[in-house]
């Protein structure tokens, strides 16, 4: 096999939990021009189906789908929906995040088991019932989107004078993504499923303090925020055969910032 074909998804099913979202919208893009066949999942679906269209114009093969991550029926009732329709599930990305309340002195404990309902007992359920369907096929990829505030703590000083900060509980919930993913690649290797997580770092969306954008960049060894196509070649190396033999990893994607 030739090193671009490894990188094909041709007709492999994917689904993007907040397909539309900052990083879910370039993952979405970005399988579906390896040749999948990409569901958005999303609470929002209007959201999700106008994306899907915008891709479907450009001749790629997307469609939206309704997700609760809070509900298991919900979960239950997407595969159900993807396997008749679509007669698989190949490859899994768990994107769809909630960032409710602010930092230790502001949050609230129903703030705080508020996201948990979501990144962590719906990150469970969605690894454990589309994982089940994975695992009737004996074989699949599952890649969760962690942060690198799952591997090293906030600096707090690059939130200083703005409106934005970092949440207790995100930090919490990406730290145990990235360890129950080594979890899930242990469990579900006698299937032929591998199981990874990317780290990407902080995403310049155009509408940030431009205070806080410059103590970030300076931050990383690249000088820069992460823009619209950092995200896309880790996620294709990771949903693809050019990643056969990994699994349990942490791939960051983080323009240097981890490594001082």
């Amino acid at each position: 096999m030739s090193v671009l074909d490894l990188f094909r998804l041709d007709n492999r099913v994917a689904l993007v939990s907040g397909g539309a979202g900052i990083y879910g919208a370039h993952i979405t893009r970005a399988l579906a021009e390896a040749g999948a066949k990409v569901v958005i999942a999303s609470r929002d679906v209007t959201r999700a189906e106008e994306f899907a269209r915008t891709l479907r114009e450009d001749g790629l093969s997307v469609v939206a789908a309704s997700l609760d991550l809070a509900s298991q029926d919900s979960i239950f009732s997407l595969r159900e929906w993807i396997v008749s329709r679509l007669g698989s599930l190949d490859i899994l990305f768990n994107n769809a995040v909630a960032r409710s309340g602010g930092d230790l002195g502001t949050v609230t404990e129903e703030e705080w088991e508020a996201a948990m309902k979501i990144n962590s007992t719906g990150l469970f359920l969605a690894c454990k019932i589309f994982g089940e369907q994975m695992v009737k096929q004996r074989s699949g990829v599952i890649v969760n989107i962690a942060s690198i505030y799952g591997v090293v703590g906030p600096d707090f000083n690059i939130y200083e004078g703005t409106s934005i900060t970092n949440p207790a509980n995100y930090a919490f919930a990406k730290g145990g993504m990235i360890n129950f993913t080594r979890y899930l690649a242990s469990y579900y290797a006698q299937f032929g499923i591998r199981v990874n997580v990317i780290s990407p770092g902080g995403f310049s969306t155009g509408d940030q303090p431009e205070e806080f954008v410059r103590r970030y960049s300076k931050k990383t060894l690249l000088g820069r925020m992460a823009t619209d196509d950092d995200i896309k070649g880790a996620a294709i190396y990771l949903a693809s055969d050019a990643s056969a033999y990994v699994t349990g990893q942490n791939l960051l994607v983080d323009g240097g910032w981890t490594a001082t």
